[in-house]
């Protein structure tokens, strides 16, 4: 199967997958047809192609992926954005950005200062990345009516801060192009995202969990140094599940503030407000810091971020559109790299946050908190490194308890999907526990990792039973 065949690469801005049979009759993310679950009737009138209406505001079963049918002679009729937004959603997006800012932006500031950057630059940097995943955010969000939820490459800040100093600001520049470039045409090509889809769904699902199983546990490690502040969260989204579901992720958030201050915990100074002002920087080009920057970039960014951002998507029942995704990340970070981007691609932890039920129960209309996501990058961003200091001063506790408990419900059904085929689990453990390490090689992540093992684990596998049934 090439690269190019018509039977899995997907149209750009399009998702689209079969529904499993389990899911026979109900709509797809982003699929017209059928009445809103609100209640309001479809705005062009039609009944459901199944003949069932879609079930009202109920979250899909366990294991189910619901899939928008690849070619569509139809289109998609354009979002609704005010009538479909919610709280829960514009919530989620509120914290997929308090998590970024409070973590991962912390790395780049910290290769900026190894970069011997200046203020002015490195509050560019921050812009640059800032607006640039804030606009794929929203752009993306509206275009696929799909949370596509885009942020800075994490393991790329992480090896910049160990070789930035070793090249010339403008040298770096030119590397953050040729490395957008070259993303841009990996992507457009579907060559990316053909080798995704090859993936065994288990796999994927058990490389998912394999993420997200260190934040669900730092909800209960976080007890150790800050009891009262994990402990109100904790407790606050348990009893806001049960009566108040929809709204448990901002109660938790609320508590754990309120935990924060009556331990004199939450330090939050900004001292001035002003605009951000973008610094163009002309590129430079050398061998060098082609091999020492771009190379290992490139690969960080398409194996430690965008293959597990697809995977988050895919676990969410969503089947996106590769070419689109990448090779508009890419072209966003090639744009901004003057200003001092090193690249923007699909995230993973903070996706999850905005694709499970927590976000909304319909997953036609999480699509919303992606865009949240998004106005939020571009209002922080716009005013470059000076409300990160809002975040910076929550308490790490707290980040770490609202992340964790806004990521139960993507952990629960990524386990459920790594373990629900019984010829696959142990292709699946692999995964899971490879992932979870955090193993570190050649500078690439444990999550391309557990991919590798998972992959190579299912083929083994898969190979042994087949002779065996050959045989008999």
């Amino acid at each position: 199967m090439s690269p190019e065949s018509p039977e899995t690469d997907n149209a750009p801005g399009t998702a689209h997958t079969a529904a499993p049979p389990s899911a026979a009759g109900r709509s797809a993310p982003g699929r017209p047809g059928g009445p809103d679950p609100a209640g309001e009737p479809d705005p062009a009138g039609e009944p459901d192609p199944a003949g069932e209406p879609d079930p009202a505001g109920e979250p899909a079963p366990a294991g189910e992926r619901e899939r928008v049918r690849a070619g569509e002679s139809e289109p998609a009729p354009p979002p609704r954005l005010l009538r479909d937004a919610s709280l829960s959603a514009v919530l989620a997006g509120l914290v997929a950005v308090v998590v970024s800012y409070s973590g991962t932006l912390v790395i780049v500031l910290a290769a900026a200062s190894a970069g011997h950057l200046d203020t002015a630059q490195t509050s560019s940097w921050v812009w640059a990345i800032s607006i640039g995943s804030g606009l794929t955010c929203i752009g993306l969000s509206l275009r696929t009516r799909m949370p596509v939820i885009t942020a800075w490459s994490t393991p790329g800040a992480a090896l910049l801060v160990t070789s930035l100093g070793a090249y010339s600001y403008a040298e770096a520049i030119g590397a953050f192009l040729v490395t957008g470039a070259v993303i841009t045409l990996i992507g457009l090509t579907g060559v990316f995202g053909w080798l995704m889809r090859q993936v065994p769904a288990a796999v994927v699902s058990a490389m998912l969990a394999g993420i997200l199983f260190g934040f669900g546990t730092h909800v209960f490690t976080s007890l150790k140094t800050a009891p009262l502040i994990a402990g109100s969260v904790l407790v606050a989204y348990l009893v806001a599940k049960r009566l108040l579901p929809r709204y448990a992720v901002l109660i938790a958030l609320a508590a754990g503030v309120a935990g924060s201050a009556a331990t004199s915990r939450l330090h939050v100074h900004v001292d001035k407000i002003e605009l951000a002002r973008p610094v163009l920087t002309a590129p430079a080009f050398s061998v060098a810091s082609l091999v020492g920057i771009a190379v290992p970039l490139i690969m960080a960014t398409l194996a430690s971020q965008n293959a597990p951002g697809m995977a988050v998507l895919a676990a969410s029942g969503y089947r996106p559109g590769d070419r689109l995704l990448i090779g508009t990340t890419g072209l966003a970070s090639t744009a901004l790299a003057p200003f001092g981007s090193h690249a923007v691609n699909l995230a993973a932890i903070t996706a999850a946050i905005c694709t499970g039920p927590e976000a909304h129960p319909d997953p036609r209309r999480r699509y919303v908190a992606g865009v949240s996501c998004g106005a939020f990058y571009v209002l922080i961003g716009a005013f470059g490194s000076t409300l990160v200091a809002f975040f910076a001063g929550l308490p790490k506790e707290l980040v770490a308890a609202v992340a964790g408990v806004a990521l139960f419900g993507a952990l629960a059904g990524a386990i459920t999907g790594a373990v629900q085929e019984e010829k696959d689990r142990e292709a699946a453990l692999i995964t899971f526990l490879a992932t979870a390490s955090g193993v570190t090689l050649f500078g690439i992540g444990s999550a391309f990792w557990g991919l590798v093992f998972g992959v190579a684990a299912h083929l083994v596998l898969s190979g042994r039973r087949r002779r065996r049934t050959a045989r008999v």
